[in-house]
């Protein structure tokens, strides 16, 4: 679907096609087009009305890219990707959002599941503003609502971390291992996500481009200094998790280590019963103690038990129990 937004003479509105005239040098209209989920026929309006490089069309015709950012003689080519957490697959998935930045224009291409493009769309005709200062400033403000839409999530990740600290160090005996797991893998993901947008905003908060003022590019390095949180936030949390899991199988190396400690006490204590109660149930002539025949069990009893005891003593002054 193709949605044609002009901004002129003061006036936003939303316009069926798209007049080549207004692409002309010198014209004031502003012009913003959004493809989402474009068919392929839609797609040609990348190369035959605004005549953009092959490379670049290719790219944004292509499902997944890293972000980057490249110069194309008189517009800009950008691919940033907008976050999508999924909980149940345990990883910040992202959505490729490809942008075309011309001297008055801006042309964006998503696959429909963008929440950031459709709050845009009411914005601009509600607020002819927006537009109005140009699609610079409307890309700024895309991008800015794209990063805001990763605080939530980062925040949900922090608050799943304390949780997961205080369950291994106050319940060591909790089996926290999957949940330690999936935690790390978010923060892999997260990572994944943060580090290359930071690397593409940052150029254009160094304003490395023409078309990029020196008022925008203070725009863009707010921007760029939330990623920067964000990617920092990232690694603490890499660490953080990363001592969480040494902390946990400690714990389940410690506990093991009590529960062998345990069953190897007891299979010593039962050796020298074993050897006792084999010799003598054997069928063959052995010593007696005193006594009748009666008595000997109580004989062979009584030195289990004192052999139990003395073992037992044993193993506390060696400190092995």
């Amino acid at each position: 679907m193709i949605s044609v937004f002009l901004h002129r003479n003061g006036v936003t509105v939303t316009q069926p096609s798209i007049d080549p005239a207004w692409l002309a040098a010198g014209n004031d209209a502003v012009l913003w087009v959004d493809l989402s989920s474009p068919t392929a026929d839609e797609l040609r309006v990348l190369s035959d009305v605004f005549q953009f490089h092959p490379l670049s069309v290719e790219d944004a015709v292509a499902q997944r890219h890293h972000p980057k950012i490249e110069e194309y003689g008189s517009y800009l080519y950008l691919i940033l990707h907008g976050i999508d957490f999924r909980a149940a697959q345990h990883r910040f998935a992202t959505h490729d959002t490809d942008f075309f930045l011309g001297p008055n224009y801006l042309v964006t291409v998503h696959d429909g599941q963008t929440r950031t493009i459709p709050s845009m769309h009411d914005l601009c005709t509600r607020n002819p503003r927006l537009l109005a200062e140009g699609p610079v400033a409307l890309l700024h403000r895309i991008v800015d609502a794209m990063v805001d839409h990763y605080r939530p999530e980062v925040d949900k990740l922090e608050h799943k971390l304390d949780r997961l600290e205080d369950a291994v160090f106050e319940r060591p005996d909790h089996n926290a291992m999957r949940e330690i797991l999936e935690l790390k893998r978010d923060i892999t993901s997260l990572r994944r996500v943060t580090l290359p947008q930071r690397d593409a905003i940052g150029r254009l908060a160094r304003r490395e481009f023409a078309l990029i003022t020196d008022e925008m590019a203070y725009r863009f390095r707010d921007v760029l200094d939330q990623l920067v949180r964000l990617s920092d936030e990232g690694l603490l949390f890499q660490d953080r998790v990363g001592s969480l899991l040494d902390a946990h199988l400690s714990n389940v190396s410690n506990r093991l280590n009590r529960v062998v400690k345990v069953l190897t006490v007891i299979t010593t204590i039962f050796m020298p019963l074993t050897l006792l109660s084999g010799l003598y149930g054997m069928n063959v002539p052995l010593p007696h103690f005193p006594g009748g025949d009666g008595v000997q069990f109580w004989w062979i009893l009584g030195i289990m038990v004192a052999t139990i005891a003395i073992m037992l003593g044993v193993f506390r002054r060696q400190r092995w129990l």
